[in-house]
């Protein structure tokens, strides 16, 4: 019988996490945020490698773990990346500084995903990805979309949320919401969706 667990966790521990990314998820951990494993982080670089995402979203900043993931797949793409704790982006901006990341591939914003991406150019962007509570993620959805282009591609942490979301018979405030985002681009012909297993799980949708 295939052991799945072991396999999940195979593939978890085969990203090697840089020392500075390490440095971030450190100060992370010291705040009490929850980061990207590196494993959902090395998936969310090779999207935006393969896609060569040149103007990057990122709703959630955090301490900078998944930010950095995503400006190291390529040496141009600038990363615009929003969170609503000051602290949260103070801890981040020394991430970014220790990573040796250059303030021109960088816009930190401190406000309300919803406002400050309602603000912003539609159809500009190759990648979004939204770390934030399941609860305020259904919400965002047609502000963060606009924003692609075509053949963009929508990323969302957490998307089996706590390995909740498969089970019917849990219908907990998170978990419900979780699944509402997955309805969302479920059988779209507008969107191409799919869900890794990396982490807590990742959805991943293509904008058409």
């Amino acid at each position: 019988m295939i052991d799945k667990i072991s396999s999940w966790k195979f593939a978890e521990e085969y990203p090697l996490e840089p020392d500075y990314i390490r440095f971030a998820r450190k100060h992370a951990d010291e705040l009490g945020v929850e980061s990207v494993t590196p494993a959902t982080g090395a998936q969310l670089a090779l999207l935006a490698a393969t896609g060569r995402a040149k103007n990057m979203v990122e709703v959630g900043t955090g301490a900078g773990v998944s930010g950095l993931w995503l400006l190291s797949a390529s040496s141009d793409s600038i990363l615009t990346t929003i969170d609503s704790e000051p602290e949260f982006q103070n801890v981040a901006k020394e991430s970014f500084r220790n990573a040796g990341i250059p303030a021109s591939r960088l816009r930190t914003i401190t406000g309300k995903a919803s406002a400050v991406m309602g603000n912003m150019a539609e159809s500009a962007y190759d990648l979004v990805f939204i770390d934030i509570d399941s609860e305020d993620i259904e919400a965002l959805l047609p502000t963060a979309v606009a924003l692609l282009k075509p053949g963009g591609v929508l990323t969302v942490a957490h998307a089996l949320f706590r390995d909740r979301v498969p089970n019917p018979t849990l219908r907990d405030d998170e978990t419900v919401a979780m699944r509402s985002v997955l309805k969302a681009f479920d059988g779209s012909e507008d969107f191409l969706a799919t869900i890794s297993m990396t982490g807590d799980g990742l959805l991943m949708v293509v904008k058409r």
